[in-house]
């Protein structure tokens, strides 16, 4: 039922764009050359979310991915930092399978950074759209959208390289 992306020809290099909307929302959009399903698990499956989330750039270990995608399901993500940790937290808000997710953050002190991301697909590659909503316009200058170009490559990397993955 799946079609192969071994077509012989090279895959399209995609472009990621972020877009400051207002004070306060920030929006990332990245077109993935996987179906929506293939997306939607690379984003809620620890084994695989925990693969490409972290830009290698960075140079920071993901040491700990626990993620329970369910609405009022959480997710904890754990960094090493300086001589201990540093987490990050939150709870789904929405999961509705193949489409879209929406998550807190609410490791931040002045108030939750509310993010949704939705999955359309066209033609076997899906439009991945992110917006992070701030709790302020301070909020914003601190978020981590910026890391989502590399990312979100690296992204589009795991998938090329995967065989046909089954729900």
């Amino acid at each position: 039922m799946d079609e192969s992306r071994e077509s012989g020809a090279t895959p399209t290099k995609n472009r990621t764009g972020v877009e400051r909307k207002s004070d306060r929302e920030l929006v990332v959009t990245r077109t993935v050359n996987a179906p929506a399903r293939l997306v939607f698990e690379a984003w809620t499956k620890a084994e695989l979310f925990s693969q490409w989330w972290v830009p290698k750039s960075f140079g920071v270990t993901l040491l700990s991915c626990e993620m329970d995608v369910r609405v009022g399901g959480q997710y904890r993500l754990v960094f090493p930092h300086e001589d201990s940790t540093m987490e990050f937290f939150g709870t789904y808000l929405e999961v509705t399978p193949d489409s879209r997710l929406v998550w807190t953050s609410e490791e931040g002190d002045d108030g939750n950074t509310v993010t949704t991301v939705t999955f359309e697909e066209t033609a076997g590659k899906t439009l991945v759209v992110l917006r992070d909503l701030y709790p302020s316009k301070e909020a914003v200058d601190t978020g981590s959208t910026g890391a989502m170009p590399e990312a979100l490559e690296q992204l589009d990397e795991l998938l090329a390289s995967l065989d046909i993955v089954s729900s």
